[in-house]
């Protein structure tokens, strides 16, 4: 990546490569900055292929804490502001942690590692989510964090790009070398022609559907290996994730099938009877760290390494992006000048 340096003129083309949640917001802040804008993506409009169809779509800086590093929840905070002003009729009410008492030890851990949090007893959880009643001895409750639904903030940020006076191209599979101007390289996992140390994470997720449960909020539920989280979406349909698995097979396993489901039967039982949508898998692009980086060199710039914080993370990686290009302000914790 050595070389030379991109071109920030304000006239020079932006090509922005990958439409996934990360090229959205650095494309559409482009465009609203006056830049001309170009987001290219390889697969069609449905992005069923993309890692941001599979995304759960959490905003939660605070949970995060538990085992990420300070800067993602640093960064979060300003990505939760950033998506409330640009989705201001998104209801963001907070989310909810609970566990059984038999992993009262690992929901206490959480609470210490945690801030943001109110605690509540088992009255509380009950108001806070009728649906939970009686289900629970207590719960912690962020009501600051928010969650968005991927498929659908995608493709309204792929319109608001178009309105912004940018374009967007599916279907079309393009190179760096390919583009003349200013390019921002957001390709993830298929970018390890120029950052051969990324790795694909693996994220498993099922979507059911029940008018039997009625939730208000993302829950996550404290488990042996990872916690469970059940995500409100529309039409009464939930989705259920995620799994962490150093594999780059795509596929669902029984075994995370099996326990995601049985997790979702523990925070309701009437999850038992709810008819499974779709299940499915995608990978996450990490560096060795598990932290994001912008990197700056060779006529480009790249954004990658999200990991399991592309939402949560792609607003405010999308700002300090731009003010490079705008005032060539670098920060030091998340760029790399090559």
């Amino acid at each position: 990546m050595r070389g030379t340096p991109p071109d920030l003129r304000k006239d020079a083309p932006v090509s922005v490569i990958g439409a996934g949640i990360a090229g959205a917001w650095q494309a559409l802040l482009l465009a609203r900055a006056g830049r001309n804008v170009t987001l290219y993506e390889r697969g069609d409009r449905e992005m069923t292929q993309a890692t941001s169809h599979w995304a759960g779509g959490m905003l939660a800086p605070y949970c995060e804490a538990e085992t990420a590093e300070p800067m993602v929840g640093l960064m979060g905070l300003r990505s939760l502001e950033m998506w409330r002003k640009e989705f201001p009729e998104t209801a963001f009410n907070g989310s909810l942690v609970v566990a059984h008492a038999r992993d009262r030890a690992d929901f206490e851990r959480f609470a210490k590692m945690t801030a943001g949090h109110k605690r509540l007893d088992a009255d509380g959880v009950a108001e806070l989510e009728p649906a939970l009643a009686g289900r629970f001895r207590e719960g912690l409750y962020f009501p600051d964090e928010g969650h968005v639904e991927p498929r659908l903030v995608l493709a309204r940020l792929h319109e608001r790009l178009v309105e912004a006076g940018g374009a967007i191209h599916f279907e079309s599979e393009m190179t760096p070398e390919e583009l003349d101007g200013l390019v921002i390289d957001c390709r993830g996992l298929a970018a390890r022609d120029k950052a051969p140390e990324l790795r694909g994470v693996k994220g498993e997720m099922v979507v059911i559907k029940t008018t039997e449960v009625t939730l208000s909020r993302p829950v996550r539920l404290m488990h042996p290996r990872w916690p469970l989280y059940v995500i409100p979406r529309e039409d009464n349909h939930f989705m259920l994730g995620a799994t962490s698995i150093e594999s780059e097979d795509e596929l669902v396993t029984v075994r995370s099938a099996l326990e995601l489901l049985s997790a979702a039967y523990a925070v309701h039982p009437a999850f038992g009877e709810a008819h499974i949508v779709e299940i499915g898998a995608g990978l996450r692009p990490a560096f060795p760290d598990n932290l994001p980086r912008i990197s700056i060199g060779n006529r480009r710039i790249a954004t990658n390494g999200l990991y399991r914080h592309g939402f949560l993370l792609a607003p405010a990686l999308a700002e300090k992006m731009l003010a490079y290009v705008e005032r060539g302000v670098v920060d030091n914790q998340v760029m790399r000048c090559l």
